[in-house]
């Protein structure tokens, strides 16, 4: 497809929404401190609100993940759109924890929508010439979104009127504009049939893709478990094991570990995809190492240090593993191998996080991130033994599949098949 301007444009325009969908999710991390102190909510009613909306979440993936790929990306995008935009209503408006979860079950499900629809749909607008730069974007906004969302939080909550409010309704507001823009973006997706049947329960990864998911899963895995550990504890872990109350610097966190991994993946956006996920899984050893020492000696200093060393792993182990996933993927089937990357991703950004939410009251909040941080050094240090045993074997599962490969990869049966 030859780009355009319109289309250029559609691109820009694509991607600020995936961010802003990214954001939106962040937003509820600093604020949710907040609902403690008003409510006297304990961490395991706070983990339940913020893990709700991974768990929905992936429900939408396994079901109307693919769903795009049939319909066209517009209408998918702007139903979702519009499930957001609710969501951040009944959050504004949420005075108990039953409003809590309802409104981040809705924000879960049409999140879960619309991010694989937008990620294929930059792939689209970015047309054969530019797939490395499509795939880039994927990777660097969703950290931005995260950075910008939970440090913007942050500020609002500890600066402006209305912390459990203003938030919402400002980030509603802007998903409004988007879908008025969204409107009117190209949407040059070739439409499969088998709509109806796409909504069984299954996740659909082509046999083009598959060694390469299985090296990058690591990176999957560590990348979002750094990240549910971040946005769903970092908050509570500056308040209650470093004493420090400011709103701000629970936002830090977040920012810390996102803003990092964004910059990250633009810095190595011209590393082959097996050296980017190769640092990444360093980073995901040493990040939280530091990070944990920090907690061991107070230091806030130190913390923070882990915190942007985590970031490094973060960055480069998302970057990574999804660059080499998506150079596999067959164009027809691009949102639906986007959705078996973000189950795994958000499986492993909401599960332990549940866990861990359930330990504290038990075994002590400094204790459960050292054990949270553990399973995330486990996950980068299996992914690099991983990356050596296929240099070992002589293959580089990390590398594109030739052209000619893709294009006489078989077609996608009736959707819904596996």
């Amino acid at each position: 497809m030859p780009r355009t301007p319109r289309t250029g444009t559609g691109f820009t325009l694509v991607a600020l929404t995936l961010g802003l969908l990214v954001a939106a999710s962040a937003a509820p991390s600093p604020i949710l401190p907040v609902y403690e102190e008003l409510w006297g909510l304990g961490p395991t009613a706070v983990t339940v609100v913020f893990a709700v909306y991974a768990a929905v979440l992936l429900v939408a993936l396994l079901t109307v993940g693919s769903l795009s790929d049939h319909l066209g990306r517009r209408p998918v995008v702007l139903v979702a759109l519009a499930g957001v935009a609710a969501s951040l209503v009944v959050l504004a408006e949420a005075h108990g924890v039953g409003a809590l979860v309802a409104g981040r079950a809705l924000q879960g499900f049409s999140t879960g929508t619309a991010i694989g629809a937008l990620g294929a749909w930059l792939l689209d607008l970015a047309g054969p010439g530019r797939g490395p730069t499509a795939q880039l974007v994927n990777g660097a906004v969703p950290p931005a979104g995260l950075t910008a969302g939970g440090l913007g939080a942050g500020v609002l909550v500890q600066f402006a009127p209305a912390p459990t409010e203003l938030t919402y309704l400002l980030l509603a507001g802007l998903l409004a504009v988007a879908a008025v823009l969204i409107a009117c973006t190209p949407d040059v997706a070739d439409r499969v049939p088998g709509a109806l049947r796409s909504l069984r329960p299954v996740v659909h990864l082509p046999a083009a893709s598959r060694a390469a998911f299985t090296t990058s899963l690591p990176g999957f895995l560590g990348s979002w478990g750094l990240g549910g550990l971040c946005m769903g504890l970092g908050p509570s872990v500056v308040a209650g094991v470093l004493g420090l109350r400011d709103h701000v610097a629970g936002g830090l966190v977040v920012a810390a570990v996102a803003g990092v991994g964004a910059v990250t993946g633009v810095l190595t956006r011209h590393r082959a995809p097996g050296r980017v996920l190769a640092l990444g899984m360093a980073g995901l050893v040493v990040g939280p190492l530091v990070l944990t020492a920090g907690l061991a000696a107070t230091s806030v200093p130190v913390f923070y240090a882990g915190a942007l060393l985590s970031g490094v792993g973060f960055g480069a182990g998302f970057q990574g593993a999804l660059r080499a996933v998506l150079a596999t993927a067959p164009a027809h089937e691009r949102a639906g191998v986007l959705s078996a990357v973000y189950v795994v991703s958000y499986l492993a950004f909401g599960v332990p996080a549940v866990v861990a939410g359930l330990l504290v009251p038990h075994l002590g909040l400094r204790e459960v991130v050292d054990g949270y941080a553990a399973l995330v050094v486990l996950a980068g240090a299996g992914g690099l033994l991983l990356l050596a045993r296929a240099r070992r074997a002589g293959r580089t599962a990390t590398a594109p599949v030739p052209a000619q490969a893709r294009r006489t990869a078989p077609v996608r049966p009736p959707a819904g098949n596996a």
